[in-house]
């Protein structure tokens, strides 16, 4: 039996909210869905859903399109980039100041490796703190 490939935004974007805020095991205990806007159109260029925080600080924010999510880290972005490549996500910087990492997320199968990105940026953050 084939399952449908999820790749509506706003759908992928509750996956990855639901798996972000639900487990609570490892890194995921600090990490924190906030500032989430209930009610999000997906657009074109994308419009932002909620925030990603680690510990009060925000790491990334995610942005719904008609066709996927994307997460846009602010903190941690070269180990974004690295953990993305290396998970198979389609991942590019963004030229800005302070500069971002963009990973997108073009199905519902790839909520698990951005959650997988998300802890390893925490973990990132971690080491820093130490």
């Amino acid at each position: 039996m084939v399952e449908d490939r999820i790749t509506d935004g706003r759908r992928i974007a509750e996956l990855l909210s639901s798996e972000l805020d639900g487990r609570e095991d490892g890194l995921l205990e600090r990490v924190a869905v906030t500032n989430a806007d209930r009610d999000v159109e997906p657009s074109a260029d994308g419009t932002r859903a909620y925030d990603v925080t680690y510990r009060d600080e925000r790491l990334a924010r995610v942005f719904v399109h008609e066709d996927r999510a994307r997460l846009e880290f602010e903190a941690g972005q070269d180990r974004a980039a690295d953990a993305a490549s290396a998970l198979e996500l389609r991942v590019r910087p963004k030229a800005t100041e302070p500069p971002k990492t963009l990973v997108f997320l073009e199905s519902g199968a790839a909520v698990k490796r951005a959650t997988d990105v998300v802890q390893r940026v925490g973990r990132e953050l971690e080491e820093a703190d130490a």
